[in-house]
């Protein structure tokens, strides 16, 4: 059930209708709730619907062992089993080929003749976001940001909550559990600010990215030898902006989503490619992932302490295992050592300067807006050997350009406007839409729906975040 379909519009519509009549029965609504978050998960597949409860339900166990014992050894054994066990399960699904076959390559490098029989595990759609969750609530518990809940199915719930749980945003258990235990109040304004970011998050998805891809990204990194210099130059421009299209229209209809049910969720994305240097970047990118690495790897780590060698070490740890995370292959770890390697040199020149001359702002800008574009080219291509093929082909001279039209020109203009305009002209039309008569809003979104139906001729492609 995808999130910019119409039967996802129906699910969440019998949805809320339902949650709304057991308002006044918060025991009942978040049983409704979680059973209504299974049935999504397992629309996709039933049979990691089982894994999921396995790993809620250890985390859940792990929480009240935490909350029973009070020796630190004891605490700590308790928080390295639940931390380890959804690493396991996650390893053993996402990584297990991978080091699998590695391993007996290395092997065959050293004489050691080993043939390796893959394990033939599917991945289960956001088993990544599911374990950095369970993850979450054990070392918020361990640290006593929260308290360790009695009841299962507050943490499965947490843990398995439809908005989130296919490809994120990570939400910390610290955040979301205890908006649980006060009644759900949704004004008329949250309301409607909650259906305009839905539909926004949809009209980004179907009119802008999925548009995008189809129209000259996929065909460029597809046959680069077939584009011109400047057509591959745009084509990895044009995927930087159909990334940032693509997740944070899924943010965007998670965060509506979740706020219809009374349930806030922290911001994901904002602007990132109008950072100035790296380290702001990641601030702005992806902020729910960010922090988690931040927070459960590179401070437990030591983080900037000690400065020098020591922060450089831990920066690229943290980076490495964040590009491992996004999946097993070479091509992920040379994506995040490029980042490392470029943030390590940022560090080194004490960039960003106190009193920073506009035009040296600028510059970090342009220096940061490039990095990001070409380490993408890594994570788009097929492997690094097919990454090398687009990287070489955007010196080609000569060719012509067939892709580049008016549609492709104005998609990458649209895609780029909401990084061009002030922030205010973001939340001036959802104030408007706020205070707008109930027909004028349902105009508005019918006439929103009508829009893409009539642009988004090509087959809705799922969001590039569910093979994570």
């Amino acid at each position: 059930m995808l999130f910019h379909s119409l039967p996802y519009v129906v699910f969440l519509a019998a949805v809320f209708a339902v949650a709304a009549l057991l308002e006044r029965w918060r025991g009942a609504r978040l049983w409704f709730l979680l059973c209504a978050s299974l049935g999504f998960y397992a629309a996709w597949n039933p049979a990691p619907v089982l894994l999921l409860l396995l790993l809620s339900t250890v985390s859940w166990g792990v929480g009240r062992a935490l909350a029973s014992v009070q020796h630190p050894a004891a605490r700590r054994a308790w928080l390295v089993a639940g931390v380890a066990h959804a690493v396991a399960v996650l390893g053993l699904f996402k990584y297990g080929d991978w080091l699998g076959r590695s391993a007996c390559e290395a092997a065959g490098l050293a004489g050691i003749p080993l043939a390796w029989r893959p394990l033939g595990l599917l991945l289960p759609v956001g088993l990544s976001f599911v374990s950095f969750q369970c993850i979450s609530y054990v070392v918020d518990v361990y640290r006593g940001e929260l308290p360790a809940r009695g009841s299962w199915r507050d943490v499965t719930l947490y843990v398995s909550f439809f908005p989130h749980v296919v490809a994120g945003p990570i939400v910390r258990a610290s955040d979301f559990l205890p908006q649980l235990d006060v009644a759900p109040r949704v004004s008329d304004e949250e309301g409607a600010r909650a259906l305009l970011r839905i539909a926004v998050g949809m009209v980004k998805k179907l009119a802008v990215a999925d548009l995008l891809g189809a129209q000259l990204v996929d065909r460029v990194f597809a046959s680069p030898a077939n584009h011109s210099g400047p057509e591959v130059i745009v084509g990895i421009v044009g995927y930087t902006l159909q990334l940032y299209c693509d997740f944070s229209a899924y943010s965007d209809v998670a965060i509506g989503s979740a706020a219809l049910f009374g349930i806030r969720f922290r911001e994901n994305f904002d602007f990132p490619y109008r950072a100035e240097d790296l380290f702001d970047f990641w601030r702005r990118w992806h902020a729910s992932l960010g922090t988690w690495l931040r927070d459960h790897v590179y401070r437990p780590l030591g983080g900037g302490r000690g400065g020098g060698a020591r922060a450089l070490r831990n920066l690229w740890i943290t980076l490495l295992l964040g590009g491992l995370w996004h999946g097993a292959h070479v091509k992920f770890l040379a994506w995040s050592a490029v980042h490392a390697g470029a943030m390590s040199l940022q560090r080194l020149a004490g960039w960003p300067w106190a009193g920073a001359s506009r035009s040296a702002r600028v510059l970090g800008w342009a220096v940061t807006f490039a990095v990001v574009v070409q380490s993408r080219v890594l994570f788009r291509a097929a492997d690094v050997g097919a990454a090398w093929e687009v990287f070489r082909r955007q010196f080609h001279v000569g060719g012509h350009s067939p892709h580049l039209g008016g549609l492709t020109w104005l998609l990458l203009a649209a895609a780029a406007a909401g990084h061009l305009v002030p922030r205010r002209w973001h939340e001036r039309p959802a104030q408007l839409f706020a205070a707008a008569p109930v027909p004028v809003r349902v105009g508005v979104l019918v006439g929103m729906a009508l829009g893409v139906r009539a642009v988004a001729s090509v087959n809705p492609q799922p969001f590039i975040y569910f093979q994570f």
